[in-house]
C-alpha cells in the first residue's frame, strides 16, 4: 500500500490538474512495483479520471474500480444506476464508460444535488463529522434517483458507506469500495 497525502490529490483537483493527479498515482504504481506488487488498485474513485493518462505507463495493471462495479451491476440485472461520489467524480465520464460498456444506463445527480453531496463528503465525511441532515440529505437524492427509474445506486465514494447502506438505501446499493476490495481478493488468490 501507498498512497501520498490526499491533500496532494485535492489540491491538484481544486485545479482541474488531471495530470498532476495522474503523476502522484504513476509514482505510487512505480513504488508498489519495486515493492513487488503483482497489480495495482485505488480505492479512491475520483482519482480513476485520471487512470487513462497513466495505464500504458504504468509498470503493472490496474483493477479500475468502475469496471469491477459495473460489472457487478451487470451481473445482478440492474439497467441503470444513480451515481453518487464528489463533484469531479459525478460529472466525469469514469462510471458512465464502464456502466454503457455493459449496457446499463445511469442517473447523474442534479447541479445542486452534486454541490450538496460535494460539500458534505469533503467538508464533513473525510473528517469523520456525520450529521443526521446529511444522512438525510443523501437518501433524498438516492429516493430521487429511484423516482427517475434507478433500481440501484453507486455509492461512488470510500465515505458514502459511512451513511448509506442496504439496510437504510431506497435502493440497492453497489458500494464501489467493498466491490473493489472484494475483486482484488479474488484476483490475488487467482480466483479472478
Amino acid at each position: 500500500m501507498h498512497t501520498p497525502s490526499f491533500a496532494g490529490y485535492c489540491e491538484r483537483m481544486e485545479r482541474d490538474d488531471w495530470s498532476g493527479v495522474a503523476e502522484l498515482m504513476l509514482d505510487s504504481a512505480n513504488r508498489l512495483a519495486k515493492a513487488g506488487a503483482d497489480f495495482l488498485i485505488c480505492p479512491d474513485n475520483t482519482i480513476h479520471q485520471a487512470l487513462p493518462m497513466i495505464e500504458e505507463r504504468s509498470p503493472l495493471p490496474w483493477l479500475h474500480i468502475a469496471e469491477v462495479v459495473a460489472a457487478e451491476a451487470a451481473a445482478r440485472g440492474y439497467r441503470r444506476v444513480g451515481l453518487t461520489g464528489t463533484r469531479w467524480l459525478v460529472e466525469s465520464d469514469v462510471y458512465p464508460r464502464a456502466l454503457s460498456r455493459h449496457g446499463i444506463e445511469f442517473e447523474r445527480p442534479t447541479a445542486q444535488e452534486r454541490d450538496e453531496m460535494n460539500a458534505a463528503i469533503m467538508d464533513e465525511l473525510v473528517y469523520g463529522i456525520v450529521r443526521p441532515e446529511t444522512v438525510s440529505r443523501f437518501l433524498r437524492i438516492v429516493e430521487r434517483m429511484k423516482g427517475a427509474g434507478c433500481d440501484a445506486v453507486v455509492l461512488g465514494c470510500t465515505e458514502i458507506p459511512l451513511i448509506v447502506s442496504d439496510e437504510n438505501s431506497p435502493l440497492p446499493a453497489l458500494d464501489s469500495t467493498r466491490l473493489l476490495a472484494r475483486a482484488a481478493l479474488r484476483r490475488a488468490i487467482g480466483s479472478a
